[in-house]
């Protein structure tokens, strides 16, 4: 039965040619579809190019075993990811529902470059790893200790700043051409030794994230892949939300062998009948009417250090949520509330807090007088994407080239709020993020102690309505308040209402006065605006702290 048996995600991550598959075909029994390269484009290119899972079974482990006797069989499923640098989208899609990564390092190379995007992946979606030196048979034999010693100590000192410092590391040769692979029985201790019981639930809507779909004769239309969030039996109702259809699930089995009911975590095949599986070759299938197809969200957003572009507002990131990855154009703002709330683990955004617009994601948490920021973004998407809140996403530069030795991850975070789910995003107009504004006249001439007139402060054609009884501050130190226009030239008549000091009027009086080209010309008197603009408020909103 299968709540007898603990299911264990474990990613096996690293560069093109390290010895993934081979690795997980070592440790294997159990193989499903697609798994050690049995699609048809990998076969003819030599590489992974899909995600494959495979599995084997073996006992619990004891510490284990005390604290939940009911598990009887210990299930490692593999989740086999390309290396392939122009195949990330395809990892970002697997490093998601894994549990443990096993992160392949081909000892005669070291870490390259995909295998730190890797590390950087496995930092974002996991919190447990262990490193495998793969491929010790190519040492030479009298320096093979002494090799893996040195590899070691390079390994440990680049992960010395991440989560994974202290991993565990396991020489290993995953040679297939092996009779008896070496080190393979001591990774399996090793990994019966780190496996934990993962934090997971049969509650909450049932989201299941495919990887494989096909047609069985006789029997209808199977998708294989990974129970995100709830549980699924036999019978149930299952949306294919991209196609808008829904189907009752016939029947259910983890790795060949038939259950009843799948929760969080396991990797299963669910039958239903009559769905053509090539309108789902990838993707995600939910209890009905829990996913929505969306154009616009706000996100949270945790900047990856080892970025070393720029995250501009306005510009476009691949944006990838579980094996959908889409363009999307990024605008990003931050709230500087100290009680704001960890937003990573918000269920709702506040609308009716007000929000700073930012240029660019900045390089510190911290605003410049040393508080917290919190980072949000707005993103827009060329296309529609099926979500559900709450879910994570990372953003990636895809296009940048595959040769360059630069890590293309750039933020990442968690959906937030669905704001609009039409594609005029008329649903931004109510995102309160402003734009500190200033402007700078100077007073054109003094009416009364306790009122100038003012230019230079807006143009001719400048509705001033909108600007009218905001606070100004003269460069003397005065406040004043914009009553109105003056004239049709763009000058406006400003109110002091605690009047003009004595020395501010005797220069305003000396420059009334002043005819005579001769005399020292006298020092104009600044005017300073001070406000925010709502940027996405339709009827361009304007307020002042």
């Amino acid at each position: 039965m299968s709540q007898n048996v603990l299911n264990f995600n474990v990613g096996v991550l690293g560069h093109i040619d390290s010895g993934k598959t081979s690795l997980s075909k070592a440790l294997s029994t159990v193989a499903s579809t697609a798994s050690f390269d049995k699609n048809p484009q990998s076969q003819e290119r030599g590489i992974t190019i899909d995600l494959g899972f495979s599995s084997f079974s073996v006992d619990v482990p004891d510490h284990i075993k005390k604290s939940n006797p009911e598990y009887e069989i210990l299930q490692f499923t593999l989740v086999d990811c390309p290396g392939h640098a122009s195949l990330i989208r395809t990892i970002i899609g697997g490093a998601q529902i894994i549990d443990l990564i096993m992160l392949v390092v081909d000892i005669t190379k070291g870490m390259q470059t995909q295998t730190a995007e890797c590390l950087v992946l496995g930092e974002i979606t996991c919190d447990h790893m262990i490193v495998i030196l793969n491929k010790i048979d190519l040492l030479p034999p009298d320096k093979t200790e002494q090799s893996i010693q040195k590899m070691s100590k390079k390994i440990h000192k680049t992960l010395e700043k991440t989560k994974f410092k202290d991993s565990v590391i396991v020489p290993v040769s995953a040679n297939p051409s092996e009779t008896k692979p070496i080190g393979i029985d001591s990774l399996v201790k090793t990994l019966q030794q780190h496996t934990y019981i993962p934090q997971r639930s049969d509650k909450g809507p049932f989201v299941f994230a495919v990887d494989h779909c096909f047609a069985i004769k006789g029997q209808g239309t199977v998708m294989t892949g990974t129970v995100i969030q709830g549980s699924i039996a036999i019978s149930d109702s299952i949306e294919i939300p991209s196609a808008k259809i829904v189907r009752k699930v016939k029947s259910i089995q983890m790795f060949k062998k038939p259950i009843t009911k799948a929760m969080q975590g396991d990797r299963v095949g669910i039958c239903v009948t009559q769905f053509d599986p090539k309108i789902l070759e990838r993707g995600t299938v939910c209890a009905p009417g829990h996913m929505e197809t969306v154009d616009v969200i706000i996100a949270s957003v945790l900047k990856i250090p080892y970025f070393k572009g720029k995250c501009l507002t306005n510009s476009k990131f691949h944006i990838s949520i579980m094996h959908d990855t889409v363009m999307a154009k990024c605008s990003f703002f931050c709230s500087l509330k100290s009680n704001q709330k960890d937003v990573d683990n918000a269920n709702e955004f506040n609308f009716n807090d007000d929000y700073a617009y930012l240029g660019e994601i900045p390089e510190s948490e911290l605003s410049e007088g040393g508080e917290p920021r919190f980072i949000f973004a707005v993103l827009q998407f060329d296309k529609p994407v099926i979500l559900s809140q709450n879910s994570t996403y990372i953003a990636s530069k895809l296009e940048t080239d595959i040769h360059a030795n630069v890590c293309r991850l750039a933020f990442h975070g968690k959906i937030l709020s669905v704001i609009s789910n039409k594609s005029d995003t008329e649903g931004l107009s109510k995102l309160k993020v402003y734009k500190e504004k200033s402007r700078e006249g100077v007073v054109d001439r003094m009416v009364n102690e306790y009122q100038v007139i003012v230019k230079d402060l807006f143009k001719k054609e400048t509705n001033l309505q909108i600007f009218t009884n905001l606070k100004v501050v003269l460069s003397s130190g005065e406040m004043g308040v914009i009553e109105g226009s003056f004239g049709q030239s763009g000058k406006v008549n400003v109110r002091v209402p605690d009047g003009l000091s004595n020395d501010t009027m005797s220069i305003l009086g000396a420059k009334k006065a002043k005819k005579d080209s001769a005399k020292e010309k006298p020092q104009d008197i600044k005017v300073i605006l001070k406000f925010k603009k709502y940027i996405y408020d339709s009827k361009k909103k304007i307020s002042q702290s």
